[in-house]
């Protein structure tokens, strides 16, 4: 079988640090875990997907390459290290690429280094503008593996990560790299969780995605990576799709025709039907205008009956690291499942009827077959929409 593989993956997100542990929190069926509230960022109880536990250090790497995302990617870059070491001994350093996605970098880093000039009218040592770079954590990883092949980042708001795989895929197809580590990692900051409560966008409570009383999102962050290859793996990139709306700079086109025409790319690019697909993670933002646009496309280029799901009550939405995230989740359900679980959909219940009727995950819904085929999907700002079909090799 040949295609892309994805060989392995390293995640951590507010549902765990590893592989096993989302996996658990994952599929638990008696509560949602993962967001929940917290003062840490805004200084005010919030709902946010905040990764759990303490972060690594990166006091002995150049203060250019020092921060929240980094330390993120760091926890994520940790099941890949030997078998990148591997792809390098066989392939070479320069022919070893990193893509990424991310939209925040360091940009929490830049407002702490802010706020301290204000009040001392000095930058404090621990503070490089690099640090704030979207090209920072490409260069981190790159530095942290001794790698020497392309290393760029992609950032284009809420799609970027998932864009990221495409453009590895590319790469590979190309033959610009014999591997790439690709995903993406994005950090909380003040500034994204101000951002999207000056839109009105930020729920008080767990998002409440397709519901009748959705009323906004968790922001959330975490890092997703895998190692691409040409070699045989657990799970193949099958397909991706990309469109732009060209409709408005932070609401998507409500008749979804971008959605639509990226997941039909990513249908035929994969070489298999609507019914090949076994669960669709939704975007799921759980605001009014993405869910009443994304319930209509995919009802018109999946049907009713396929099972979905949002994750986003669960891990927030990690804006540039989603589309990565989300596919590893799908990566977890086709490699990692053994009792063939479907990632389930958190919600009130409360069916809204002007949304086009799309199939929900119970939680503790299993198949009675293993899962071959999952489609992740992820819309952005400006109309960038992105979709990516994952395969049980």
């Amino acid at each position: 079988m040949s295609g892309f593989f994805l060989n392995d993956l390293g995640i951590t997100c507010a549902l765990g640090r590893d592989v096993g542990g989302v996996a658990a929190a994952l599929f638990a069926d008696d509560a949602p875990r993962g967001v929940a509230m917290s003062d840490a960022i805004t200084g005010a109880p919030t709902a946010l997907g905040v990764v759990p536990g303490g972060l690594p250090s990166l006091d002995g790497l150049p203060v250019e390459l020092r921060g929240r995302n980094n330390q993120l990617l760091r926890i994520a870059l940790e099941p890949l290290r030997a078998s990148v070491a591997e792809a390098v001994a066989r392939h070479g350093a320069d022919r070893v690429a990193v893509v990424l996605g991310s939209s925040t970098s360091g940009v929490g880093e830049s407002e702490d280094a802010h706020r301290h000039f204000l009040a001392s009218g000095t930058w404090p040592d621990a503070f490089h503008y690099r640090q704030q770079e979207m090209g920072t954590p490409a260069t981190f990883v790159a530095a942290e593996l001794g790698l020497r092949g392309p290393a760029h980042v992609i950032s284009t708001a809420c799609s970027s990560s998932a864009k990221a795989m495409a453009s590895a895929a590319r790469l590979l197809k190309a033959g610009m790299a014999d591997a790439v580590i690709t995903g993406g990692a994005d950090s909380l900051c003040r500034f994204t969780v101000a951002g999207f409560g000056a839109l009105g966008s930020v729920s008080q409570q767990r998002c409440n995605p397709f519901s009748l009383k959705r009323n906004g999102i968790n922001i959330g962050e975490g890092a997703a990576l895998f190692l691409m290859t040409r070699e045989p793996g657990p799970v193949r990139l099958a397909g991706w799709g990309e469109t732009s709306d060209a409709h408005h700079m932070s609401a998507p086109d409500p008749e979804g025709k971008g959605a639509e025409r990226a997941i039909r790319e990513a249908l035929v690019r994969a070489g298999v039907d609507a019914s090949d697909i076994g669960y669709v993670n939704l975007h799921g933002t759980a605001t009014p205008q993405n869910d009443a646009m994304e319930a209509g496309a995919v009802q018109r280029t999946l049907g009713i009956d396929v099972p979905c799901s949002s994750t986003k009550p669960l891990t927030g939405h990690a804006l540039g690291a989603a589309g990565a995230i989300e596919a590893a989740l799908c990566w977890i359900a086709l490699a990692r499942n053994p009792d063939q679980r479907l990632p389930p959909h958190w919600w009130d219940g409360v069916v809204d009827p002007a949304l086009a009727p799309i199939r929900l995950v119970r939680p503790g819904e299993r198949t009675d077959t293993p899962l071959r085929y999952a489609l992740s999907q992820s819309f952005a700002f400006g109309g960038s929409n992105a979709a990516l079909i994952l395969g049980a090799s």
